[in-house]
């Protein structure tokens, strides 16, 4: 720590993010780096598969993200061996169009990223598809279709050097009428001319072929809208001039396999042709001088529901010529909850569907969209829950599909987040309507027993939006209370199960005995059908009750039986999650007249104070609830309007709170012999000219730091337990100041430090340092560090929290966890 009259050498980096991925087609990209790209809200977020861990956000988008593409993609791997640098597009709601460079450093695991450019001219609307082929290392076509009625062709030309520039061209724009386009594939046609084909499908359930950018021919047969469509790469075949291969599936559940073949190729070998592509001719189209017929070769039936999706392995290499080859694979992800490889039969050449993987419980709505890795040994699906599901070929003589750890989130706006007592885990509600757990596993595996954070726990999974959330300190169970678009807030205690999963997590077991519940027994929780309550589950069940229980609930949706609390002994997968880690609820907490918006608990872990939404000074009050008994044990009454955040002094003394009335208030709290609770209200004053989102109270004494939608934070102290003196004002930030955390770091000079978080995603902190100085004397302040835009939030950060300090012989090793607008929830390492 370098404190020398306010200055301080700060360092930060990043974590940990978890998010989930917008639900919605076209989002998920595996690049020929083997890295995924998706669309987090407005952020394009990056994960690579063998970690499970997201590296970065790319901000630069206003709107949601529907599309993401790589240049190369996995489909062009085998052309991308050396290459240094690779590119990425993204496409939004808005019609924007952005191209990011991904520099890949020698030092592996480093990446460097830049916005290299914004196409010009957006969609009026929202783009839906983007598809790209690799001319050259250095050349790319890409296309992009959006809701607008239009597609737009664009050639981007990659600098050759490090210092150079990206140039792009448009080459063309099609206008395809009222029913907008929402698959496209590009290929280079097979013959000597290296010209392109561009195949669209949208929603008139017809495939359109284009060649050299003008309507060549219509493929009909689909009966519902077009969903997906990739061509193969040019498949050779018994010294035959090349065929192409375009799959496309749609909306009517099926999948149709379509070939192209040059015209002269095609009248040589007719008496050979045995397929279905004999009996069902197709349009026959020109490209310059070629000529090609297509025809339907396969017509594959077998997904249940829509399918969301088609792609070809990506070629691979032979092991006999060292030449690459298109395999004949093809995957396919539905939203029946399955994806399915198929491959035609070795002896008959019929299509058949080899593998099937997913199958999940009810609980997820199926998939939309699946992709292969790069050397086609694994496959990903995302969900319809913003989840991402891997399995990975791990049989070496037959195939042997494995699912594998992948990064999650929420895929709604994060509301609150909550530290656990010793810092072991941070919980996170979202308006996705549930409750995560995230914690560093310790991989004993690894050399250096590194930590990687996972998704450990899903507590609650809820059938409102969940507000927010805080975790009851003190010892004892782990417990905490939550507050969603309801009256009500809920009271959750960690189960066997959980605690026992802990412990495999931090490989310690020191705090494991005094967290053993009294009530012990409770394995885990089952979850109600109607999703409204979660009900204990108890490890002394005999076999007899569980039957009789069966027997009962069959007709009465009472419970779903799939739901077995687990012992974790690695980072589970999504399936485990979802069902088979949730909590079980003890008490619910009646008394406020709308719905809860803001929880804490005081440092003892005695008492819990909540607010709800309010436009009546009746509505607005406070209640106060002991923790244990869960009884009501008092009222405030101060505001007018919803009191957006409520924290206790450290010294839990003095209870603050913040309204949108523009107001703040100080109550003094008291705990009399008879452990009976006294409020008394100190102080209310206007402080700022908007809404109060945010405060926090410094650790070492009564000096609290408020933060306002009038883009300020002002620092207040409160002097002899009864009035307040404004401190200072911290100079006006760009943007309204929505969350702030206030880290004690040395209790002589009264030194702190301030995160200060914004509407714009954005992080600073500040230093605060003499704050208890003479009358007169200013505090000094300083901008210690303001956090790269690329691993900050995209969108508003919604809530700041500080885990407990660790102090080295020179330095403060703290962890900021934050969350926000843009589903993420991040945790950031923070060296003073």
């Amino acid at each position: 720590m370098g404190a020398n009259g306010g200055e301080m050498e700060v360092e930060v980096g990043r974590v940990f993010i978890g998010a989930g991925c917008n639900r919605i087609v076209n989002n998920v990209s595996w690049g020929a780096c083997d890295l995924l790209s998706f669309g987090a809200q407005n952020a394009v977020a990056i994960f690579c598969p063998k970690t499970a861990q997201i590296l970065t956000t790319l901000p630069g988008h206003k709107a949601f993200v529907n599309c993401t593409h790589w240049l190369p993609s996995s489909k062009f791997a085998f052309k991308a061996k050396n290459l240094q640098r690779h590119y990425l597009l993204s496409g939004d709601a808005d019609g924007t169009i952005l191209l990011w460079e991904l520099l890949l450093s020698d030092n592996k695991g480093f990446y460097d990223w830049r916005n290299v450019l914004q196409v010009p001219e957006k969609h009026k609307k929202g783009v839906t598809c983007i598809s790209a082929i690799m001319v050259s290392q250095t050349d790319a076509i890409f296309a992009s279709s959006s809701s607008d009625g239009t597609v737009a062709i664009w050639e981007v030309i990659f600098p050759s050097s490090s210092e150079g520039e990206c140039k792009l061209s448009c080459l063309d724009t099609l206008f395809v009428g009222k029913k907008p386009m929402v698959a496209l594939s590009l290929v280079e046609l097979p013959g000597n001319n290296g010209q392109l084909a561009l195949a669209m499908g949208g929603l008139d359930n017809k495939i359109h072929i284009y060649s050299v950018f003008v309507h060549a021919c219509e493929l009909k047969g689909h009966t519902d809208w077009i969903r997906s469509l990739d061509f193969s790469l040019p498949v050779h075949e018994n010294g035959e001039s090349p065929t192409l291969l375009l799959v496309s599936s749609s909306q009517d559940k099926a999948i149709r396999i379509w070939k192209m073949v040059l015209l002269e190729s095609q009248s040589e070998n007719r008496k050979e042709e045995t397929s279905l592509a004999s009996y069902i001719k197709g349009p026959i189209f020109l490209a310059r001088s070629d000529s090609y017929q297509v025809s339907l070769e396969s017509f594959l039936i077998g997904q249940e529901d829509w399918v969301y999706s088609v792609e070809w392995q990506p070629p691979k290499c032979s092991s006999v010529d060292g030449k690459f080859y298109q395999p004949q694979s093809i995957l396919s992800s539905s939203m029946d909850k399955t994806m399915m490889i198929w491959q035609p039969e070795k002896t008959t050449g019929i299509w058949m569907n080899m593998v099937t993987v997913g199958e999940l419980s009810h609980c997820a709505l199926g998939f939309y969209g699946g992709h292969w890795s790069p050397n086609g040994d694994s496959i990903l699906a995302h969900g319809y829950g913003g989840s991402f599901h891997l399995w990975k070929n791990v049989g070496i003589d037959f195939d042997d599909w494995k699912p594998q750890k992948v990064p999650s989130g929420h895929f709604a706006a994060v509301s609150d987040i909550s530290w656990a007592r010793d810092g072991e885990y941070l919980l996170s509600v979202s308006h996705d309507q549930t409750s995560r757990v995230f914690s560093p596993w310790r991989n004993k595996a690894s050399p250096q027993n590194l930590e990687a954070w996972h998704e450990i726990a899903r507590p609650q999974v809820h059938g409102h939006d969940i507000n927010c959330v805080t975790l009851i300190r003190g010892k004892g169970n782990h417990r905490f209370v939550s507050g969603a678009d309801e009256k009500v807030a809920r009271v959750f205690e960690a189960p066997l199960s959980f605690l026992k999963t802990l412990n495999h997590a931090t490989s310690q077991k020191s705090s494991f005995d005094d967290d053993l519940p009294v009530n012990g027994q409770i394995l885990g929780a089952n979850m109600s059908a109607l999703g409204l309550s979660q009900k204990p589950i108890y490890v002394q069940a005999s076999s007899e009750s569980r039957e009789r229980n069966n027997k009962e609930s069959i007709d009465t949706l009472e419970t779903i039986p799939e739901a077995v609390p687990v012992e974790l002994t690695e980072p589970p997968i999504e399936e485990q999650l979802a069902w088979h880690t949730l909590w079980p609820e003890s008490h619910k907490l009646y008394g406020h007249g709308n719905e809860l918006f803001s929880l804490c608990c005081d440092h003892d872990g005695k008492l819990v104070a909540s607010s709800c939404k309010a436009q009546l000074a009746s509505v607005a009050e406070i209640w106060l609830w002991q923790v244990g008994t869960w009884k009501a044990v008092g009222r405030l009454h101060s505001h007018s309007l919803t009191v957006t955040q409520l924290e206790f002094s450290h010294d839990n003394s003095f209870l603050l709170t913040v309204s949108r009335d523009r107001h703040f208030s100080i109550f003094a709290i008291k705990h009399t012999e008879t452990d009976e609770i006294s409020s008394q209200l100190v102080t209310k004053q206007e402080a700022h000219k908007r809404i109060i989102w945010a405060c926090s109270w410094n650790p070492f004494g009564h000096e609290f730091a408020t933060g306002s939608r009038d883009k300020t934070v002002k620092i207040w102290k409160l002097e002899n337990r009864s009035s307040v003196k404004l401190l200072t004002t911290l100079p006006t930030f760009k943007s309204s100041v929505t969350a702030l955390a206030w880290l004690g770091v040395d209790p002589k000079t009264n030194l702190g430090l301030l995160a200060v978080g914004m509407e714009s995603g954005l992080i600073e902190l500040w230093s605060l340092s003499n704050p208890t100085s003479d009358i007169g004397v200013v505090p000094k302040t300083a901008l210690v560090v303001r956090f790269d835009p690329f691993i900050c939030h995209v969108s508003g950060v919604h809530r700041l929290r500080w885990k407990n300090t660790t102090k080295g012989k020179n330095e403060t090793s703290a962890q900021l966890a934050s969350c926000g607008d843009d589903h993420c929830v991040r945790v950031f390492r923070v060296r003073v």
